[in-house]
């Protein structure tokens, strides 16, 4: 696969505890992005934030939280990425998506 080198970067920021079907969602999203053939996925794990309630999610021990934020990036193609948004957003109910313009420098396997 070639990514184009004005490629686009897709940030979709959900709680750790969000489900689909008895699944964490981050994991759904990763499935669904492959299943798209999209270029590839990350999820991040957030040592602490907060999201539209203004609740604070944090790892302090202290402070223990059940529900950590997590990001799920992707880069691709603008017009992927808004179409895979199309098909993914009646799986997430709470949560904030992004794009942003991405230069893509390298895209490629070690083997």
């Amino acid at each position: 696969m070639v990514l184009p080198e004005d490629g686009c970067l897709l940030r979709i920021f959900i709680g750790e505890s969000e489900k689909v079907d008895g699944k964490p969602l981050y994991q759904r999203l990763v499935e669904e992005a492959r299943t798209s053939g999209l270029a590839g996925a990350t999820v991040w794990r957030g040592m602490m934030g907060y999201g539209a309630n203004s609740r604070i999610h944090t790892s302090k021990i202290l402070l223990l939280s059940q529900d950590l934020p997590v990001i799920v990036e992707i880069v691709d193609a603008r017009e992927k990425l808004e179409a895979f948004l199309e098909e993914i957003d009646s799986l997430i109910k709470g949560g904030l998506a992004t794009l942003e313009k991405a230069q893509v420098h390298f895209y490629r396997s070690n083997k």
